[in-house]
């Protein structure tokens, strides 16, 4: 099979041909519909956050959304032609601890695997593993958003679109941030309330909770716009290191979290939502070929929404 492997930090991605995975006790193989292309990816190719991979080579593509070929010993809950998406087991899940989705082919364990409802295409659902299962967990797990409550929501690219839909959804009031004004529009018809250029400019709202899907120079502005008491969940981290505002955050008594990833029950939620149509998701597509260039154009910031790669 053919799959993009990463060799380490400066070298992109190589496309080259592998041995077609072979299922173990307790795994499917699952031929890959779907793989989304994250700045987590973009991340570990530049090197700051290669250190998540415990080895090299390795198959980037940690959203994986297919169709399952073939099972192995001891596998009865799911079958050939089942559709799934695959959350991974943390760190060692696909496309950081395994090979993963940049593949033809990949393999999923069993306590690994959601099925997809019918309704929901495979560009969704893998999005759903890892950009809504981390959106829903950082909003409705993390923050606790609740009906009522007065969120910002700091970054309207493909995650942040997704948690303020979410926290829509739950009946709070939902404020946004995103220097990108094509897409205020588009949060205004998702239900969010307000949206400005500029972290900077949520101050005042006195919310109850900001979540930072950005992860640049947001974080004292996140600070600064929330009551005495709130929380700031930080989620995005566009660059490694950030100013904090150490007077503030100790005056406010602000409560300061990071959150990563979600559990398997966070992806059977965003697939409901996905599949009753509460919940829909900005995504452009590119072919298996163009994987390597299509995390330039995400390093570029050049994508807006989530970017998914399907098969040629």
């Amino acid at each position: 099979m053919q799959a993009w492997q990463f060799n380490g930090p400066g070298t992109g991605l190589t496309l080259v041909e592998l041995p077609d995975p072979e299922p173990a006790a307790g795994e499917v193989v699952i031929d890959v519909r779907a793989a989304g292309l994250c700045h987590t990816d973009v991340g570990i190719v530049e090197g700051w956050s290669a250190g998540m991979l415990d080895h090299l080579p390795l198959v980037l593509g940690h959203e994986v959304a297919g169709t399952v070929s073939s099972v192995g010993a001891g596998v009865t809950d799911f079958g050939v032609g089942d559709r799934v998406g695959v959350v991974g087991e943390g760190l060692g899940g696909p496309g950081v601890g395994r090979d993963g989705g940049f593949a033809q082919q990949t393999i999923g364990r069993v306590a690994e695997l959601v099925p997809i409802p019918d309704g929901v295409g495979y560009a969704e659902a893998a999005a759903g593993t890892d950009a809504g299962m981390t959106s829903f967990h950082a909003v409705r797990v993390v923050a606790g958003v609740t009906e009522g409550m007065r969120v910002g929501i700091v970054g309207l690219g493909g995650l942040g679109m997704i948690g303020a839909r979410i926290a829509v959804l739950t009946g709070a009031e939902v404020h946004g941030a995103e220097i990108n004004s094509e897409v205020h529009g588009f949060a205004r018809d998702l239900g969010v309330t307000s949206v400005v250029g500029g972290a900077d400019e949520l101050a005042g709202l006195d919310l109850d909770v900001v979540v930072d899907f950005a992860g640049v120079d947001t974080v004292s502005a996140a600070v600064a716009a929330v009551r005495p008491f709130g929380k700031v969940v930080l989620v995005g981290c566009g660059e490694p290191k950030a100013e904090l505002d150490l007077l503030s955050t100790i005056m406010k008594q602000v409560h300061l979290v990071g959150s990563l990833g979600g559990t398997r029950d966070d992806v059977v939620q965003v697939y409901e939502l996905l599949r009753s149509g509460q919940l829909t998701t900005m995504i452009s597509t590119v072919g298996f070929a163009e994987i390597g260039a299509g995390l330039d154009r995400l390093q570029a910031g050049a994508v807006r929404g989530r970017l998914v790669a399907v098969p040629d």
